[in-house]
């Protein structure tokens, strides 16, 4: 990779007329606004659909895209939506998403929409090309409503158990819903094509996401339960976490099941290699969340209260990685290192040949030989100021007193404290081959604007980047960056 910069921005926190970031102008003009400021990649989170809260990494089927991202707007311009009904939609809030609402208000336009399409053969097409996970996904969609939203554990019998002749004769019965679903999805794929098409044209790569685990409340779970650790009655034997960590003392319980790695191995893991295809389909790079994982994972008894009493427990290796160099040569992929990290981990990432994430805001403790000290950094590295799971820049040095602070403002080596926009030259002056500054960074936003909190259920993913700094204007400062410290022009993306 040369020496190149981008910015992260979920599509939900883009500004739009719908209560939430989609797939409309907006994400269009991003593209084309870090073209002209010199960034090279655009980096976002899990496009799949989101869970109760909004969490992209509590994805309901690993293959789908996110209903929510769908732009009612390209509906209207492909003439299945009205502008009447588009001018209908309520005002919800535009610093915030309020998943609920966006959900039910998105559904009576996609139905709309639905009601009005024409172009059957091509859906159909889509569905048969797409089957291999369509028709489940559809069918737990479905049926999800059908049982009013309640888990696929509770679900009767022979549905619970995905039984073929169950799932059959429910589908003859609700085949045109089934197809709503389908339809659903067709768009999203139409709509994701075009951006990505645009991104093509602009000569600015696509940095996508690829959670380590799947939800409970999946397609995926619910289907293919050989692929986890479930007992005889599909419950969850281990969940996924992580024990005592940066951001909670008692751990991080996600409740994902773990995989059951033994299973996957035996066909050669064509499940992951099929899963990473697809997200090739939605990006240049993925960022592998959770890496560590991939070598050993913490698992805790399902029904813990806390991830205190787990386990580390081995992962693949690189018995994974070789078996998808394979299937797609050159590995795409850059390693979430963070947490909890040993040597054995970094020799699986380096054996791997992935690049690794450095964080400034983990740099400034008292250890010279800390990995995310600026000067300790391997030139095949990605640094950030921050995560989606870190308080914004702003916010953090907020929270910074004595000794804490004066590290920063010594390493900096300014007269005057730190600010924002000392970190984020920090980050674009290092040696790490790759620079991904959050958008809330550059804008310089306090922890209002923060992403995520771990370990939080709720009040997570809502940030939305108001329209007035929406504009090229307010990139002019990275677009400096870029030229200062070499990382802009057509020779730099990567």
């Amino acid at each position: 990779m040369n020496r190149a910069c981008g910015i992260l921005l979920h599509p939900t926190s883009l500004p739009s007329p719908f209560g939430i970031g989609d797939l409309g102008d907006a994400a269009f003009a991003w593209i084309t606004m870090l073209k002209a400021s010199g960034q090279s990649f655009w980096q976002f989170l899990p496009l799949g659909p989101s869970g109760q809260y909004g969490s992209p990494y509590h994805c309901a089927c690993s293959f789908a895209g996110n209903p929510l991202l769908v732009s009612p707007q390209k509906l209207g311009e492909r003439g299945l939506l009205t502008k009447s009904e588009l001018a209908a939609y309520p005002a919800l809030p535009q610093d915030r998403v309020d998943y609920p609402a966006v959900a039910r208000e998105k559904e009576k336009l996609f139905r709309i929409a639905f009601g009005r399409f024409q172009e059957q053969d091509e859906l159909l097409a889509f569905c048969e090309e797409e089957q291999s996970w369509l028709d489940k996904y559809t069918l737990f969609c479905a049926l999800k409503k059908e049982f009013g939203d309640q888990s696929w554990t509770s679900w009767n019998g022979p549905l619970r158990l995905c039984e073929q002749g169950a799932l059959d004769s429910y589908g003859k019965q609700h085949g045109r819903e089934l197809l709503y679903h389908a339809f659903v999805q067709y768009v999203f794929y139409e709509q994701w094509a075009a951006v990505r098409d645009h991104a093509q044209s602009e000569g600015v790569l696509l940095i996508g996401d690829v959670p380590i685990y799947v939800a409970l409340e999946s397609s995926d779970a619910w289907s293919c339960p050989d692929l986890f650790e479930f007992d005889a009655n599909r419950n969850p034997v281990r969940v996924a976490g992580v024990p005592s960590d940066y951001y909670s003392e008692t751990g991080q319980l996600w409740g994902n099941p773990v995989y059951n790695w033994d299973a996957l191995g035996k066909d050669g893991f064509s499940w992951w290699i099929a899963r990473t295809k697809k997200m090739l389909q939605f990006a240049d790079l993925l960022r592998l969340d959770h890496f560590r994982a991939f070598e050993s994972f913490w698992a805790v008894k399902a029904g813990s209260p806390t991830a205190q009493d787990g386990a580390w427990v081995k992962g693949p290796g690189m018995r994974l990685f070789e078996a998808l160099r394979l299937e797609i040569g050159s590995l795409p992929f850059i390693a979430e290192d963070l947490g909890v990290i040993t040597q054995e981990v970094e020799a699986l990432r380096d054996e791997a040949g992935l690049p690794g994430m450095k964080v400034l805001q983990f740099a400034f403790d008292n250890n010279p030989d800390n990995p995310h000290r600026p000067y300790n950094y391997p030139f095949d590295s990605v640094v950030y100021t921050g995560t989606h799971d870190n308080d914004t820049t702003a916010g953090w040095l907020n929270t910074l007193s004595g000794p804490d602070r004066a590290r920063v403002d010594e390493y900096i080596g300014s007269c005057k404290p730190a600010a924002v926009d000392d970190l984020v030259r920090l980050a674009f002056s290092t040696t790490a081959d790759l620079c991904i500054v959050p958008l809330q960074d550059v804008l310089g936003l306090d922890s209002r604007a923060r992403m995520n909190t771990p370990g939080r259920s709720e009040g997570n993913w809502q940030w939305r980047c108001a329209k007035a700094d929406f504009t090229r204007q307010k990139l002019a400062r990275v677009a400096e960056f870029a030229a200062i410290y070499g990382r802009n022009g057509p020779d730099k993306q990567g």
